[in-house]
């Protein structure tokens, strides 16, 4: 199996965190399960969330979410933010940011501060993890057309590291 299928399925049976379905596997078989996939190997991966499964009738009934064409616009303001940012770069989004240009774009108040503290501290984030979570936060601010990173963006981007924390 692939480290993409394991992070799409954190163990055996794949439903650990199912609603609906009871997890089949013991501590131990989902401890090995995770083992497999190195922590190095998750701290080159952006984001990674749990997606719950969806039932079949949430499938084929209407929605009142947005649209697909406010997304998309939403998206493009925030893309057309971070090109105007990176004009004078070699690069045109927060992902390809390096260290410097991560402190230069990727300021937070104390507030913020406190929060990646308490993840790196709780959660064990890693150096390279704590990178992604500045990344990610002036991501969700450009997405909001927010200058400033602030701790609300901080605390999503945090939330986008799922597999940082012990499952078992």
């Amino acid at each position: 199996m692939s480290p993409v299928q394991q992070i799409v399925k954190p163990q055996p049976c794949g439903y650990y965190t199912d609603q609906t379905r009871a997890c089949r596997c013991t501590t131990q078989q989902i401890r090995q399960y995770q083992a497999r996939i190195s922590g190095p190997l998750l701290d080159r991966i952006d984001i990674h969330i749990e997606v719950p499964s969806v039932r079949y009738k949430d499938l084929t009934g209407r929605s009142a979410g947005e649209s697909s064409g406010v997304i998309k616009e939403r998206i493009e303001r925030a893309r057309s933010m971070q090109k105007g940012r990176f004009a004078d770069r070699s690069m045109q989004f927060n992902a390809r940011m390096s260290d410097k240009e991560i402190k230069l774009y990727c300021t937070v108040d104390e507030e913020s501060q406190k929060l990646i503290e308490m993840a790196i501290e709780k959660l064990g984030l890693s150096a390279r993890a704590y990178t992604k979570v500045l990344k990610i936060a002036r991501t969700i601010a450009d997405i909001e057309e927010d200058e400033k990173i602030r701790s609300c963006h901080v605390a999503e981007a945090i939330q986008y590291r799922s597999l940082d924390r012990k499952m078992i």
